[in-house]
């Protein structure tokens, strides 16, 4: 388990506190979270962290607040409140062939968060770049096992395959979160759980909330399975230029390591995604495609802003998180 995070505002500010106390006590009412910026830091913080009462928890919370009425109540507001942003800013189509095949062309000359660290990336961009990338990689594929049980058939056969090779396989020390933490250590980083979450800002926890709460509703399965297929879809190319950008850095070994394999892993389970989850899904539910076409949109708007927020504080030589690392210089690859 870890510490509550340090609040940001009002918002995640009453979360903590009444997690702080013991149940029953009144949560926070859902009001509180009318009108609030659905891009802002308070809101973001204070919907990880009632997510995070789904996963690990927190020191010192009982565990009871997990399904709480009134904190329910409170987090069903603040969902609203991000779910409307994320249609807002997101097309509609059922035309999914068309949007996933989009997803295979990438413009020349990239320009993205990988081209950047490959070419030109400096190490302390490339240590910035992991510990906001460690608030879901500590938890890689947690959040998308919450559809299995919503799928039927082939399509629930083919995500456990692919959630299989995510843990691993059956080995403990090669499931994708345990490789990350290796990678931590290999940076010179905590592989600590959540241990960046204060000084990681509202982009990157907005990628996290987003799979929490597609994973968490029924509802939202076909758009589950949609954002599941656009990482792996895209994850492939990227792990190639993090790989060369650490080969070219002089990174350690770990560091190598956890992209080289999600290169291999991601190729195949793209095509599994596509054709046996997805073409199975829609067979069965063809009233899905929207869902499954939001999922991938939402997933390619805020890995955008992600990247203009990164490739942003970059340009200006400054630290994209709220507070900056320390830089030691990479651990020699052996």
């Amino acid at each position: 388990m870890t510490s509550l995070p340090e609040p940001r505002g009002p918002l995640s500010a009453a979360v903590t506190a009444t997690l702080r106390r013991e149940p029953p006590a009144p949560a926070p009412p859902p009001e509180l979270a009318h009108d609030r910026d659905p891009w802002g830091q308070d809101l973001a913080i204070a919907l990880h962290t009632c997510y995070e009462l789904h996963y690990r928890g927190f020191d010192g919370v009982s565990p009871e607040w997990e399904w709480d009425p009134g904190l329910l109540a409170l987090r069903g507001e603040l969902e609203r409140v991000f779910l409307d942003a994320l249609r807002a800013g997101t097309d509609v189509s059922d035309d999914v062939t068309a949007v996933l095949d989009e997803l295979l062309v990438e413009p020349v000359p990239g320009n993205g968060v990988s081209h950047h660290l490959r070419d030109r990336g400096q190490w302390w961009q490339v240590r910035e770049y992991f510990a906001h990338r460690s608030i879901y990689h500590l938890k890689e594929a947690d959040p998308h096992a919450w559809v299995i049980p919503r799928l039927q058939g082939q399509a629930k056969a083919s995500l456990v395959a692919v959630e299989f090779d995510e843990f691993g396989g059956g080995r403990g020390e090669r499931v994708h979160s345990q490789l990350f933490a290796d990678l931590l250590t290999g940076a010179g980083l905590s592989a600590d759980y959540l241990h960046y979450l204060d000084v990681v800002p509202e982009p990157q926890i907005a990628i996290v909330n987003l799979m929490s709460l597609l994973g968490l509703h029924q509802g939202l399965r076909g758009a589950l399975v949609g954002h599941f297929a656009a990482a792996e879809i895209t994850t492939a190319p990227s792990a190639q230029r993090l790989a060369k950008a650490l080969d070219r850095l002089g990174a350690a070994q770990e560091c190598v390591h956890f992209f080289a394999e999600h290169v291999e892993a991601d190729a195949v389970h793209e095509q599994v995604m596509r054709r046996d989850v997805i073409g199975d899904l829609l067979d069965r539910e063809p009233r899905l495609a929207e869902d499954v076409v939001f999922g991938v949109r939402a997933t390619e708007l805020l890995e955008g802003r992600l990247a203009d927020h990164l490739l942003s504080a970059w340009g200006r030589d400054e630290t994209s998180l709220l507070h900056p690392l320390d830089v030691p210089e990479p651990a020699a690859s052996s």
